[in-house]
């Protein structure tokens, strides 16, 4: 089995989590910077997949609370098919809901600094995103 990776897309950063080889447990590996294109980053995302051996990337969508998808929705996924048209293994989406909201809750309890939730609030997003996906294909 190989590992999965998850992205938390954003319009300034993208958050990038691993699943361990069994697909069981997501961890954070780093936060990428968006440029004025796509293209450097997509760059980046497409050497982290290979270095980490990657069988399958996970796509976060900000879906609403009501179901519905707005105007992040749509750049998310226009992203996303830029992605997989460069990959060489499947780009999958997944309802990301709250993700970011959960995330900084959880480094507020930890006490961490506002600076230091800039810093990982992302990669934590992604690795949120990830372990759901993983909890729910039933690893």
């Amino acid at each position: 089995m190989s590992r999965i990776m998850a992205l938390d897309v954003g319009d300034r950063t993208i958050g990038v989590a691993v699943s361990d080889e069994t697909a069981t447990v997501a961890m954070p590996v780093q936060v990428l910077e968006r440029g004025s294109s796509d293209k450097a980053v997509l760059r980046a995302i497409e050497q982290v997949a290979r270095d980490q051996e990657v069988s399958k990337v996970v796509i976060g969508i900000p879906i609403m609370l009501d179901g519905s998808t707005g105007i992040q929705a749509g750049k998310v996924k226009a992203f996303a098919e830029k992605l997989a048209r460069r990959l060489a293994v499947p780009v999958d989406t997944w309802d990301e809901r709250l993700t970011t909201k959960e995330a900084e809750r959880m480094l507020i309890t930890a006490d961490a600094s506002r600076a230091k939730r800039g810093k990982v609030i992302d990669k934590l997003a992604a690795t949120l995103i990830l372990q759901s996906y993983l909890d729910a294909q039933g690893k």
